[in-house]
C-alpha cells in the first residue's frame, strides 16, 4: 500500500467512524440497556439517553482507522497483487481483510466499550468515574473484559458484511455501466449491514452480559457458550435476539453513514 493510500483509508475511516458513532449514540444507548441484566428500565430505560457518549467520541475515530488502514492494506497485499488476485476468490480475500481489521480496531474499540457501555448502564455516574471505577476494581485488565468475545462478535459480523458490502457493489457498478456513486455504496452498506447485524445479535447479547458482569462472577469470566445458555434458560430465544431491533436499526441506518462516508471521503482524498 503506498503512502497516500495509506493516509486516505487512515482519515476516510476514522471520520466515518465518527460520523456514524455519534450521530447514533442514542440507539446505541437503548440497545445496551435492553440487553443488561438488570433490564431496561432499572439500567435507566430513556433517562440519560447520551451517558457515554465522551468514551465513543474518543475511540471512534483511531477504531474506525485503525480497521481501515488494515482491511485495505490487507487486500491490497492478498487481492490486487497477491495470492488470493483471482477474481472467485474476492470473498475470501474481503474476509481475511475484514477479519484481520476487526482484531486491529477491538484493540482500540472494547476499552472505549467497557467504559460506554457501563456508563450507559449507569446514567447517575460519568465516563471519567467509570475509567477510574474499572482501573481501579479490575485494572487494565478489566478494560479488556470482554475482548474475546467482542472479536467473536465482530469476525463473524464482518465475515457477512463485508464481503457482501463489495459483491452488492460490484453487481450494481456492473449493471449500470460505472462506478458507483457514494449513496449507492452507503445503500449497499445499510443492507449488508442490516443482515450482519440480525445473524450476529446472539453473540452481541452475550458480549454485553461480559462487559456488564460484576468482577469476579461466572459471566465475568468470558464463557460465551455458557453465557448464551443462561440466556436460554431464563429469557429464551428473546432474550438471545434482545435488542435486535434497535441493533438492526443502528447497524443498518449506521452502515449506510459509516461506509457511504467512507466512500465519500476516500473518492475526496484521491
Amino acid at each position: 500500500m503506498e503512502r497516500r493510500e495509506f493516509v486516505t483509508s487512515l482519515v476516510a475511516g476514522g471520520c466515518a467512524g465518527m460520523c456514524v458513532d455519534l450521530t447514533l449514540f442514542p440507539l446505541d444507548t437503548i440497545k445496551t440497556r435492553l440487553q443488561s441484566q438488570q433490564g431496561f428500565y432499572k439500567a435507566g430505560g430513556f433517562r440519560g439517553i447520551y451517558a457515554g457518549v465522551p468514551s465513543a467520541a474518543v475511540g471512534s475515530f483511531p477504531n474506525a482507522a485503525a480497521f481501515f488502514v488494515t482491511y485495505d492494506c490487507t487486500k491490497s497485499l492478498l487481492g490486487a497483487r497477491g495470492v488470493l488476485a483471482a477474481p472467485h476468490l474476492a470473498p475470501v480475500t474481503h474476509m481475511l481483510a475484514a477479519s484481520l481489521g476487526e482484531i486491529v480496531a477491538c484493540l482500540i474499540r472494547v476499552p472505549t466499550e467497557v467504559v460506554k457501555q457501563r456508563t450507559q448502564a449507569s446514567p447517575s455516574s460519568s465516563t471519567y468515574r467509570m475509567l477510574l471505577a474499572t482501573l481501579r476494581e479490575e485494572g487494565v485488565r478489566g478494560l479488556y473484559r470482554g475482548y474475546g468475545s467482542t472479536v467473536l462478535r465482530e469476525i463473524p459480523f464482518s465475515l457477512v458484511q463485508f464481503p457482501l458490502w463489495e459483491y452488492l457493489k460490484t453487481l450494481w457498478s456492473w449493471r449500470q455501466g460505472h462506478t458507483l456513486y457514494s449513496w449507492q455504496a452507503a445503500v449497499c452498506g445499510a443492507f449488508a449491514g442490516a443482515v450482519a447485524a440480525l445473524v450476529t445479535t446472539p453473540l452481541d447479547v452475550a458480549k454485553t452480559r461480559i462487559m456488564l458482569a460484576k468482577a469476579g462472577s461466572t459471566t465475568a469470566n468470558g464463557n460465551i457458550p455458557l453465557v448464551l445458555y443462561d440466556v436460554w434458560k431464563s429469557r429464551g430465544i428473546t432474550g438471545l435476539f434482545a435488542g435486535s431491533i434497535p441493533r438492526v436499526t443502528f447497524i443498518s441506518v449506521g452502515g449506510f453513514i459509516f461506509l457511504g462516508a467512507y466512500e465519500k471521503v476516500r473518492t475526496t482524498l484521491r
